[in-house]
């Protein structure tokens, strides 16, 4: 056994440098590498005032969700201070790199993350030149901001912390008033920045949310580049999630509904897609003044588009797409373009129990506004010609009883029942009963 043991011994010191190394074995991280926390490689080790070593993410990740102790020693921190330890980093990379052999990347030199004063700072000068209309050097400060936000999640939440938000709205409404065309590169930089930093605070929704800043916001919908489209369609979505009185200002602007309602019929990418949908549900929204758009976004060819997405879209677009056909369907105008779209109801029916709980919701709730405010009654000689008769053929009374039994909102449950009532008067007069038995259910449903 000694010899043997002597005899690899040698092997590995007689070893041949230009000898080919295994590239499928298996090789481990060291343990005094690995953060105590993730069990992953450091990337950004940094030590606490109790002397133990974290990654940075992972450490400032269990400090915000509320701990105040030590993961290892269960000591109260003394500090939140994370000291960057230099030493640990630079062995992590040595090892990657003798390991690259085996297939693993050197960790890049972490950035230092910006600090609250950082930011303050860059906001002050970017109030300062502003206020002097220096447009080039607030482009650079804001790329300055803009790259910051692009190291890190952390760089983010301390941005949006420090009051970046307002700052760069106001800076926008500024040169917005000014000229777009002049300033448009300016101004499609804060776009790309804000969409990640609201909620914004009064302040800055009051700025970004004026009027001026509103018409500079639709002129990129409709002229800007692809990039600028949809941080545009992303900016105004956010606006308006925050208080449906950004809505009024926005039916002034001319070609707001057309440039989203193309951001839909010629999509450049789901995101755009999906804040467009978001933002007109919003502008459709129940209320007094939300009802006189509807008949804009119906003029537009709305109801068809969304049909059309509905046949093939994912999960997060048919929920949204839904939302707000449910809401032009309280329209008598858009129940009648919906009456002439020969798809509409079938692909309803085909939403339910498929893609969603909210998305089957939602298709019975539009199924209810038509049906209830159909010309065609179950019960007039015309039936056939009806919508009611259109969802019988292609099995909606059977999808809707599973939909009842398998079980939904009270709300919903009150619409299925009715839908399901004038489905079967439908099947009465028709004679089109199949079976009894999902009479029978539906009879002891009531």
């Amino acid at each position: 056994m000694i010899l043997s043991w002597r005899s690899r011994r040698n092997s590995k010191k007689n070893k041949i440098p230009s000898q080919e190394i295994n590239s499928d074995m298996e090789i481990s991280n060291p343990r005094h590498f690995c953060c105590p926390i993730s069990l992953d490689l450091m990337k950004d080790p940094v030590t606490l005032s109790t002397g133990i070593t974290y990654d940075r993410e992972s450490i400032e990740k269990w400090i915000e969700e509320g701990n105040l102790t030590c993961p290892v020693t269960n000591q109260a921190l003394a500090s939140y201070d994370q000291i960057p330890n230099h030493s640990i980093r630079k062995m992590i990379q040595d090892w990657c790199v003798e390991n690259r052999s085996y297939g693993v990347e050197r960790i890049p030199t972490p950035r230092v993350p910006v600090t609250p004063y950082d930011v303050s700072e860059t906001c002050k000068r970017v109030n300062d030149a502003t206020r002097r209309g220096e447009q080039k050097k607030c482009r650079e400060l804001v790329r300055k901001i803009k790259n910051w936000g692009k190291e890190s999640e952390r760089n983010k939440r301390c941005i949006v912390e420090n009051g970046a938000g307002c700052v760069l709205s106001a800076c926008f409404e500024s040169f917005a008033s000014v000229s777009v065309g002049k300033d448009e590169d300016l101004l499609g930089e804060i776009l790309s920045v804000l969409v990640w930093m609201f909620p914004l605070g009064e302040e800055g929704q009051s700025k970004l949310g004026s009027v001026r800043s509103l018409n500079c916001l639709v002129w990129f919908l409709k002229s800007g580049d692809l990039s600028a489209r949809q941080n545009a369609a992303l900016v105004l979505k956010n606006l308006l999630a925050l208080d449906q009185k950004h809505v009024s200002a926005l039916v002034g602007i001319e070609g707001v509904f057309a440039a989203l309602v193309k951001l839909i019929k010629e999509p450049i990418c789901p995101t755009a897609t999906k804040a467009s949908l978001m933002a007109i549900f919003y502008m459709t929204s129940p209320s007094s003044l939300n009802e006189k758009m509807i008949p804009m976004f119906v003029e537009m060819g709305l109801v068809s588009v969304i049909v059309e997405i509905l046949v093939d879209g994912d999960k997060s677009i048919c929920e949204k797409a839904l939302g707000v056909l449910d809401h032009i369907c309280d329209c008598k105008k858009g129940r009648e373009k919906a009456y002439e779209n020969a798809l509409i109801v079938a692909v309803l029916i085909k939403k339910i129990l498929k893609v969603s709980g909210l998305a089957s919701e939602l298709s019975v709730s539009i199924l209810w506004k038509l049906f209830k405010n159909s010309q065609h009654r179950p019960e007039d000689d015309d039936a056939e010609g009806g919508v009611v008769v259109e969802a019988l053929q292609v099995g909606a009374f059977q999808k809707l009883l599973v939909l009842l039994q398998v079980g939904c909102g009270e709300s919903t449950k009150e619409k299925l029942k009715e839908l399901l009532k004038l489905l079967n008067l439908c099947r009465v007069r028709l004679d089109c009963f199949d079976s009894t038995a999902d009479f029978k259910y539906l009879k002891r449903s009531y």
